[in-house]
């Protein structure tokens, strides 16, 4: 039997999912966005950057405890020990942070050309699930979001899931 270590480390973990979103990772690790996670109690900062070229070594962020990896065969432990989940808005990412119960931030990778991404994260948000923001906004929205102010996503209902994300890409 494996014993999990849980670390007392209060800790954002960061997907952008098989992906490569450079600029989200560049915008998490800016000494900006570090300075409003430090001052909102994180100390630890977990990078999933996929297929991305940046990818930040702990001697690149010294004012948190920064682990940075490309992928592994699950990031469930990750979501789980996280505080905060910020995530592209890719929706296996989003489901999984969502179903795991954690709070979740979404960076829209507003570059992608008919992003049904935005959708999605404005179909979330208006329900309460999430909050979003673009790499341009990802500071000032850490600075001032409240997460208490967010709804639980209820999972074990595959057919209302597939019904909202119909709704939420206009096909229904």
């Amino acid at each position: 039997m494996r014993l999990a270590y849980f670390s007392s480390m209060k800790t954002v973990f960061v997907t952008v999912g098989t992906t490569s979103f450079d600029e989200l990772i560049e915008a998490i690790t800016s000494s900006a966005t570090v300075e409003v996670l430090k001052a909102r109690g994180y100390e630890k900062l977990v990078l999933q950057v996929g297929k991305g070229t940046v990818f930040p070594s702990p001697e690149t962020c010294t004012e948190m405890t920064l682990e940075t990896f490309r992928y592994k065969d699950s990031i469930a432990e990750d979501i789980r020990s996280a505080h905060l989940i910020i995530s592209h808005a890719g929706a296996g990412s989003c489901l999984e942070a969502l179903g795991a119960g954690k709070p979740l931030l979404v960076v829209v990778n507003d570059k992608l050309m008919n992003n049904h991404q935005l959708e999605l994260a404005r179909q979330l948000y208006s329900d309460s699930h999430l909050l979003y923001c673009t790499c341009s906004t990802l500071t000032e929205t850490l600075r001032t979001m409240d997460i208490s102010v967010l709804q639980p996503f209820l999972l074990g209902q595959p057919q209302n899931f597939a019904n909202f994300l119909d709704k939420a890409l206009g096909l229904k």
